[in-house]
């Protein structure tokens, strides 16, 4: 028996200044979504220790989803790196401020200004 899946989530990546940026689009739900997320965090804590999501597409997220950021914040922190949020969609934003998590994320307005925060971070040593 063949099953697909129709995911409601998309993810692109690229690399800009050494940073990984992963954009997000669509709904971030328990099951194949969230593993979706967490195969895509496996693949770039190897390639850079320094990660930005931005998190501007997406339309939902719920108690799974937020799991899985707070899974991949904990990775790639594990591994060395730091990852930090940018770009956070109204719903996004309410559903971590409701959960508390916008004190333990490091939060951007824009993309460019989260990988902005790694190069001072590098000019400052810290």
């Amino acid at each position: 028996m063949k099953r697909e899946v129709q995911l409601v989530l998309k993810t692109t990546c690229t690399k800009i200044d050494e940073v990984i940026v992963v954009y997000v689009r669509g709904a971030i739900f328990f099951g194949e979504e969230s593993a979706c997320l967490r195969t895509v965090v496996k693949e770039f804590v190897d390639a850079s220790l320094r990660v930005v999501f931005d998190l501007g597409g997406v339309t939902q997220i719920d108690s799974g989803g937020v799991g899985s950021l707070v899974a991949a914040y904990a990775s790639v922190r594990q591994a060395g790196g730091n990852i930090k949020f940018a770009n956070l969609s109204a719903h996004t934003k309410d559903v971590l401020r409701t959960t508390r998590l916008l004190t333990l994320f490091e939060v951007f307005d824009t993309t460019d200004d989260a990988i902005a925060s790694f190069n001072r971070a590098t000019k400052t040593g810290t």
